[in-house]
């Protein structure tokens, strides 16, 4: 299972792959700016979240190096799991070369295959503009904002979007 956009190459996840998507993620979440975890969240807590048996983890490779990951997995339990949701991380040093859109670009026609109708993000930092606008690029809306729903780590409680699209 794997796609290509130019050198960018998305394939599952291993369990060999777990070293580096915990360097992406803590390098993420270092910052206290875009994701909802505590900058001091431990190795163990986060690939057990992002890992989970009930998600589907991806990477996304960039000149056969790890620069990203994401996860698909159900929105809500039971009745609500026909909505997928999803997260993505890219590295620091991969930024700019497409990985955020490439795996973007993926997780929606694999969550089709999946089976999900549709995708919603329930946490997009408003403040987050790059990825506001990618998520819109990529065909996302907004349907509400949530005040002081993330406590921004330089500029203190700050609104999140969340954000749907039909598949």
């Amino acid at each position: 299972m794997s796609k290509t956009a130019a050198h960018i190459h998305i394939r599952k996840a291993k369990e060999a792959d777990y070293e580096q998507i915990w360097l992406i993620i803590k390098e993420a979440i270092g910052t206290g700016t875009t994701l909802a975890f505590l900058p001091d969240t431990g190795r163990e807590e986060m690939l057990a979240f992002w890992c989970a048996p009930y998600a589907h983890t991806y990477v996304a490779e960039l000149d056969e190096k790890i620069a990203g990951t994401f996860f698909i997995k159900a929105n809500q339990p039971g009745l609500g799991a026909h909505i997928a949701n999803a997260g993505y991380i890219t590295s620091q040093a991969a930024g700019g070369h497409g990985i955020g859109q490439a795996m973007c670009q993926f997780s929606l026609e694999e969550a089709k295959t999946l089976g999900f109708k549709a995708m919603q993000f329930n946490l997009v930092v408003k403040s987050n503009t790059r990825a506001v606008k990618l998520w819109q690029k990529m065909g996302f809306e907004i349907i509400g904002e949530v005040p002081e729903a993330f406590d921004h780590s330089e500029s203190g409680l700050t609104n999140a979007y969340i954000m749907y699209q039909a598949l």
